[in-house]
Order: C-alpha cells, then structure tokens, then sequence
C-alpha cells in the first residue's frame, strides 16, 4: 500500500472515531462543507508557497492539502480507489482532448 493509500484507509476509519480525540474525526463531524473549507484553505496556502518559491514549505503544504483532499472526499463519501480509477481512465489521453470531451 502506497502512503497516500494508508492514509486514505486512516481516513476512513476515523470516520466514526470520537472527535474530541482525532482531528479527521472532528473534521468529519462538521460536515462536508466544512472539509471542503478546509481544503480550501489548505490550496490557498499551498499555492502562496509555490509563488513564494519555498520549497520545504510548499512540500510541507503540498502535504497538508492532500490530507485535506482526501478528508473533504470521505465526507462526500467518496474514495481514493474511485479517484484513481477517474485517472486510469484518463490515462494516455491527451489532457486537451480530455478537457475538450468534458460536458
């Protein structure tokens, strides 16, 4: 299993964990909107630190928007294995004529 798979699987189990004891919990409680919020802010951060040039900071914050991602996914009651197939399937295809198929 890969780390972004472990903590996908962390995730997930924490779903019905006690918030007062883990922060994904308590993030889950507050709601789908609430994650997507937070992953929100986790992007504007990383995307400061990619104009500022830091790269340990920008790992750093690259990090945090993932765990935020895949929290505001298991919100939505969506899984890391439905996002990888979505890329799969995009797999070898021209990245315009992927968005140009869009509906």
């Amino acid at each position: 299993m890969t780390t972004i798979q472990t903590l996908a699987a962390t995730i997930a189990a924490r779903k019905g964990a006690d918030p007062e004891t883990s922060w994904t919990a308590k993030l889950l409680a507050k709601g789908p909107e609430k994650c997507a919020e937070k992953f929100g802010e986790e992007a504007i951060e990383a995307i400061i630190e990619a104009v500022k040039g830091d790269r340990a900071r920008l790992t750093s914050e690259a990090a945090d928007v993932l765990y935020h991602l895949l929290v505001m996914l298991a919100s939505r009651d969506v899984t890391l294995a439905e996002v990888e197939a979505e890329l799969a399937r995009r797999d070898g295809i021209s990245g315009l004529d992927e968005k140009a198929g869009r509906r």
